[in-house]
């Protein structure tokens, strides 16, 4: 009488062909690669909101906005604040010795928060492309380990010469297992992608809603020193 046949993930794993156990386990660091990221982001996503809300506390207090550039310097930690004091030299800057303004001040301050905001978009959105690329190849990787485990169970059932399920079954587990992994990561990496993708196009819209908002006080600033 025939031992029975582990049919257990692990079993699979040590009966495949060292090609298929490679495909599988690079499926699997891809999965927990995927994880990793999620969660890095999700943390880095829910601190920047924390600040910016912080920042924007501050910034709406009442408070002379030169006295908060000089509480926090010109490199605060947060996002906000970097955009907030990327505009605010670029607004000193601006002044001539006799206090009136230099042409296009308002242009070049949007500039340079522009260039903040790329910078912290830049920080938010690295390590999304991985994901976007482990949910749209691992299917195919595992689809590959299992055309590869097919093959080679096809040749171990013309060299047994037998039909037998008992012979086949093996085989055949083995070589869908690598599809079953490749799956297994695509999925998770398609919805973190798509959530932190959305996450990340909000902050980015809350860092420019307020670019915008403090390029709107300059420039009541700006009119008022011109007249």
């Amino acid at each position: 009488m025939e031992a029975a046949q582990d049919f257990t993930m692990w079993g699979l794993f040590a009966r495949a062909t060292i090609l298929v156990q490679i495909v599988m386990i690079l499926l699997v660091a891809a999965s927990f690669w995927c994880w990793a990221v999620f969660i890095d982001k999700s943390i880095q996503y829910r601190k920047a909101r924390a600040e910016a809300n912080a920042f924007e506390r501050a910034f709406w207090s009442g408070d002379p906005l030169d006295a908060l550039f000089d509480q926090i310097g010109a490199d605060p930690e947060g996002s906000t604040g970097q955009i907030f004091a990327s505009g605010m030299l670029e607004w000193r800057k601006s002044h001539r010795q006799d206090g009136a303004l230099i042409a296009e001040t308002t242009a070049r301050i949007n500039t340079s928060m522009d260039v903040a905001i790329a910078k912290q978009s830049s920080k938010l959105q690295k390590g999304l492309p991985i994901l976007a690329t482990v949910g749209s190849t691992t299917p195919f990787v595992g689809l590959f380990g299992t055309v590869w485990g097919i093959m080679n169970a096809f040749i171990e059932i013309s060299e047994s010469q037998t039909t037998n399920l008992a012979v086949i079954a093996p085989g055949i587990a083995e070589a869908l297992m690598s599809t079953g992994i490749g799956l297994l990561a695509a999925i998770p990496a398609v919805i973190f992608y798509n959530k932190l993708s959305t996450d990340s196009e909000e902050i980015l819209g809350d860092y420019e809603a307020f670019a915008d908002e403090f390029a709107t006080i300059l420039s009541r600033q700006s009119a008022s020193s011109h007249g």
